[in-house]
């Protein structure tokens, strides 16, 4: 596959591997931006950490449930700063509009009672 037919899925598959090889596949949200792609993360979930131990990653199309529909390809994915993460939350937010402020909104509630604030961290994917 190509960066433009991951970047009209509405998910991917993010792959990202433990310390010892092991790989752990989510879904998320892609965005496009150039020829990077991005997306959105809590900064204390299992993807963050791993990538802060190795940008190794592999992408696949899938559905909102992880059902990968074809092969994974190898990439690299790295953390991005305060200034790059405000600028993934721009690309999602115009990618998928009234369910990327909705789920926004949940954070919100989140932290009102009492779960909580949790950081959100932009992650950048380049294909090998």
């Amino acid at each position: 596959m190509r960066i433009d037919d991951f970047a009209k899925e509405k998910y991917i598959s993010l792959a990202t591997f433990k310390k010892d090889g092991s790989k752990v596949a989510t879904p998320v949200w892609v965005a496009r931006d150039g020829d990077r792609l991005y997306v959105i993360t809590d900064a204390g979930s299992g993807k963050a950490k791993r990538l802060r131990n190795s940008s190794r990653a592999q992408i696949a199309p899938c559905d909102m449930r992880g059902n990968v529909r074809g092969e994974y390809v190898d990439a690299m994915a790295t953390l991005m700063d305060d200034l790059g993460t405000d600028r993934v939350n721009t690309l999602i937010s115009r990618k998928y509009g009234l369910m990327a402020r909705v789920f926004g909104l949940m954070g919100s509630v989140r932290r009102l009672v009492g779960r909580g604030e949790e950081q959100r961290v932009g992650v950048e994917i380049t294909l090998s």
